[in-house]
């Protein structure tokens, strides 16, 4: 299968598990037709207790992924402690989390840790719907001088208000983005969005309807014994139906 849209595509489970679980689900990503592969190796987590990655660990999985599977590789820079960690690796792209951007002061670290590298930095939207916020992050790292794309991840923001979704997309915060930033791509994770993975298709195809430059999605070889985010993950074969579905690949 192969992807014939110009839309940034990246695909992989929420945290690397193991290292056969990494490469399994991988090859049936890159089956799918995706070039890009994400993995969280260091997961902020909610309450403590929880798996919380498997840290610089995981590294070589993600670097045998590219070795064997010709894929970019991504996984999230949660502080800049990390970020030689990801340098040395050569990591593709690093992705700033929902938490960490509603931090100034973590991004402005981060961004201070990456200066003038060469390395693809994502940035998710902040945890509250605060644009300037998300925004402001977005000059950060910009203003770094990193020699990388930069790409918005629209994520969907807490609320009190529990609704279908497990955030809330408010999509006018992504669209107010695009028209200040009309250069700048953004991208959609539909499974932060939906919580469940049976709703995470029509998320995708709400996302891209709308002329979201994208899909972040998270996509596991056994969803149902993922130790993060189980619920809202994608088998890879999923993934490859989702893609036809929304006419993304041939």
């Amino acid at each position: 299968m192969k992807l014939t849209s110009d839309k940034i595509i990246v695909c992989g489970p929420c945290s690397a598990e193991t290292r056969e679980q990494v490469l399994r689900t991988a090859e049936g990503l890159a089956a799918a037709g995706v070039g890009c592969f994400r993995a969280g190796l260091w997961k902020p987590r909610t309450r403590p207790g929880c798996f919380e990655g498997v840290g610089a660990e995981g590294l070589e999985w993600m670097t045998e992924v590219r070795r064997t599977y010709g894929m970019r590789i991504a996984t999230e820079l949660n502080t800049a402690r990390n970020a030689e960690l990801l340098l040395k690796a050569g990591m593709d792209i690093a992705w700033i989390g929902a938490r960490t951007s509603t931090n100034p002061f973590d991004v402005q670290d981060i961004a201070n840790a990456l200066r003038g590298c060469q390395i693809d930095v994502y940035i998710k939207n902040p945890i509250a719907p605060d644009s300037a916020l998300w925004l402001g992050a977005i000059e950060r790292i910009e203003r770094a001088g990193i020699k990388g794309r930069i790409v918005a991840i629209h994520r969907g923001f807490c609320s009190w208000e529990k609704d279908v979704f497990r955030n809330s997309p408010i999509w006018s915060v992504p669209l107010w983005l695009k028209e200040q930033r009309p250069d700048l791509p953004v991208v959609c994770d539909p499974s932060h969005i939906a919580g469940k993975a049976h709703l995470v298709p029509m998320v995708a195809g709400m996302a891209l309807s709308l002329g979201l430059d994208g899909l972040f999605i998270e996509s596991h070889c056994n969803p149902s014994a993922a130790l993060s985010d189980a619920a809202q993950q994608l088998t890879p074969e999923e993934i490859g139906h989702l893609f036809q579905t929304l006419k993304l690949t041939e």
